[in-house]
């Protein structure tokens, strides 16, 4: 495939192109999910294809193909070149790519245990065993369980020589529960909402979840909620648990520092940004503990690897600087808005999308706390745990999120759960009332894997390293 790829970008640049750059991406995928202790699903998908990117005059062609023959390949490079072609007749502003070293390199994520090659007897054992362990009440209705993994194997090669290989596992794994009482339904999930946890690994990470271990608090935890007292609709201090912070960072941080939601490029699906970029430098976006990094080379995290798909290699670039945004997500085309260089933040869902720029690992830096300390130092406020609604404006200004439980915090001790917790804020001032975060003993990176953005949607794999963290008046409550 290399050598097919190469002479397919040779014939691009014999037609004295600007830019041109094929994708190969070669992805296999496996789901499981059982319901109540019955395989509800399960499939294995294998999806092959290149994506050809083409610059003619400024403007950009796409086209991709499933079929690999050198054919075929050629056909697909001359249609991305007409579409390049086509749009530079009604382009406004040509693009300019900011300059890129072209990496020739082989680049392989951590795999302790190829899940592909774990039994499937093994896997359903283990959520059917988990859903049996939850179901030990007649208060709960229902028990889900489910286990996702990705292999994926990409090529890259481009006019400017980048020669870039990589080869990716991802796994995931969780479980919720439902409790029931009359009327009152609540839940409670293991190890995060949302289908789980999950990460740049191999089937070592769902092993290290220790799923078993846990089912009794998650199932207990759901009963004591049928019978708690709501969450009062009041001004609280709150501490907010990691899981629900790294939904916090995406929504509020990760998605209006995209450059291109920033500058009115991407607005379609969920909006554009208040961080424009007349408040790069200028915007105190959170107090000065506040520090929010996008780094794609953490170990494990699911928005790590090795390359983007622009062949700009991963790194880690500040977005706030005690509490100052410095920065933003880039690509090579929106990077020299900005007078910087790309950071590599270029991805796309599959062969047949058109990179666009995504999160990587945005980070929210550990402070100096631990978490009994932080609650000894709390005399009256709510904890908050593990996302279950949230909602955001087109601006990423104003939010709501709801969690599944909370817990009340009375002079310095855990006190009574909480129902249907709430809370409300509008960004910047929600982070500049962060006044303590927790020491890198309780900092983990959360995996998200199903981040949409464009039209047509794509779904990115991203993650976010948070651990505990206390805000100061901050509007909660009770959903309805």
């Amino acid at each position: 495939m290399k050598d097919k790829l190469k002479a397919c970008i040779d014939w691009l640049a014999a037609k004295q192109v600007d830019y041109a750059d094929c994708r190969l991406v070669r992805r296999e995928f496996e789901t499981i999910r059982v319901a109540d202790g019955m395989v509800e699903s399960m499939a294995r998908n294998l999806d092959v294809g290149v994506g050809i990117r083409v610059l003619v005059k400024g403007a950009w062609g796409f086209a991709a193909t499933a079929v690999l023959t050198p054919a075929e390949l050629q056909k697909t490079a001359g249609k991305a070149l007409q579409i390049a072609r086509a749009t530079a007749t009604t382009l406004r502003q040509p693009v300019r790519l900011a300059a890129q070293t072209p990496f020739v390199d082989f680049y392989k994520g951590p795999c302790l245990k190829d899940p592909f090659m774990v039994g499937t007897d093994a896997k359903l054992d283990l959520l059917i065993r988990a859903c049996q362990q939850l179901r030990t009440s007649k208060k709960i209705r229902k028990a889900e369980a489910s286990m996702r993994f990705y292999k994926t194997y990409k090529l890259f090669v481009s006019t400017e020589g980048a020669d870039i290989e990589q080869e990716l596992v991802e796994s995931g794994a969780g479980y919720e529960v439902l409790a029931t009482e009359g009327r009152e339904v609540q839940k409670r999930s293991y190890p995060s909402s949302h289908g789980g946890d999950y990460a740049s690994a191999g089937y070592e990470f769902v092993e290290a979840m220790n799923l078993l271990d846990h089912t009794d608090r998650v199932r207990d935890e759901a009963i004591q909620l049928l019978s708690a007292p709501a969450c009062p609709d009041t001004t609280k201090t709150v501490i907010i648990n990691g899981s629900q912070l790294a939904l916090q960072v995406h929504e509020s941080c990760g998605h209006p520092t995209e450059l291109d939601r920033a500058l009115g490029t991407e607005i379609s699906l969920a909006g554009g940004s208040f961080m424009t970029v007349d408040k790069l430098g200028k915007l105190k976006y959170g107090s000065d503990i506040v520090n929010i990094n996008a780094d794609a080379t953490v170990p494990g995290g699911l928005g790590s690897f090795g390359y983007d798909d622009e062949g700009v290699k991963a790194q880690c670039s500040p977005i706030i600087k005690n509490g100052l945004f410095v920065g933003y997500l880039t690509s090579r085309e929106t990077a020299p808005v900005v007078n910087a260089v790309s950071n590599g933040a270029m991805r796309a869902d599959g062969w047949s999308r058109i990179p666009l720029i995504r999160m990587t690992n945005i980070n929210l830096e550990p402070g100096t706390w631990t978490p009994s300390d932080l609650i000894a130092d709390t005399k009256d406020g709510i904890l908050l745990d593990t996302n279950k609604s949230w909602s955001i404006d087109d601006l990423r200004l104003n939010f709501q999120f709801g969690v599944e439980c909370a817990w009340e915090i009375k002079n310095g001790r855990i006190g009574a759960m909480l129902k249907n917790p709430v809370y409300t804020g509008i960004t910047p001032e929600f982070w500049n009332s962060c006044d303590a975060i927790c020491n890198r003993d309780y900092w983990r990176v959360w995996g998200v894997p199903n981040c949409g953005k464009g039209e047509p949607m794509q779904t990115a794999h991203v993650a976010h390293g948070t651990s505990p963290a206390r805000f100061r008046n901050v509007k909660v409550g009770v959903s309805k």
